[in-house]
């Protein structure tokens, strides 16, 4: 896909949380049987649950690790917790899904409370099974420097919007 029609390029996912990478596989994320792609807007009561998650691939062999990440944390306007980690699953066999990883950090449902948020969810391809291990903390999480302090390599991502239950407008920039 050209680079300027790439939606998560458009997002500013590609630049915010991630550099420009190859997409290797597919990648379902589905909450209450509703499958999100890039800039879906949902409320807070539409991910109270953890996500349903697919993995592509062709070899059982190959482990992937999820995130989770809020690129706006706590506001769009002052994204200083950036990138906040809502989840991680590691050990993910390809052509499976997440309920066959490890969680290392246990789903936290997102609750902005300012503005327009981008939730992302990464996949990275593992150099092998329990070669990855979970951060310290949640906030502050930087998806390039976990990446390569793991050597991962992203294979796949896709986000989605949400915003306050009775948010309304746009994205904000000052």
């Amino acid at each position: 896909m050209a680079r300027e029609g790439n939606p998560l390029v458009l997002g500013g996912v590609i630049g915010d949380v991630l550099n420009p990478f190859t997409t290797l596989v597919s990648l379902r994320v589905s909450f209450s049987n509703r499958e999100i792609s890039n800039g879906y807007e949902l409320r807070p009561s539409h991910v109270v649950n953890r996500p349903r998650v697919s993995v592509g691939g062709d070899d059982l062999r190959t482990f992937y690790t999820l995130v989770m990440v809020d690129a706006d944390a706590p506001s769009p306007s002052n994204p200083f917790l950036r990138e906040y980690l809502h989840w991680m699953v590691t050990d993910i066999p390809s052509t499976t899904s997440a309920v066959f990883g490890r969680d290392v950090m246990f789903y936290e449902s997102p609750q902005p409370s300012e503005g327009i948020h981008r939730l992302v969810f990464v996949l990275f391809k593992q150099l092998g099974r329990d070669t990855v291990f979970a951060p310290e903390w949640r906030q502050n999480f930087n998806s390039r420097n976990f990446a390569e302090i793991n050597n991962l390599i992203p294979a796949a991502a896709v986000y989605f919007n949400c915003q306050r239950e009775r948010g309304c407008g746009g994205r904000r920039t000052e």
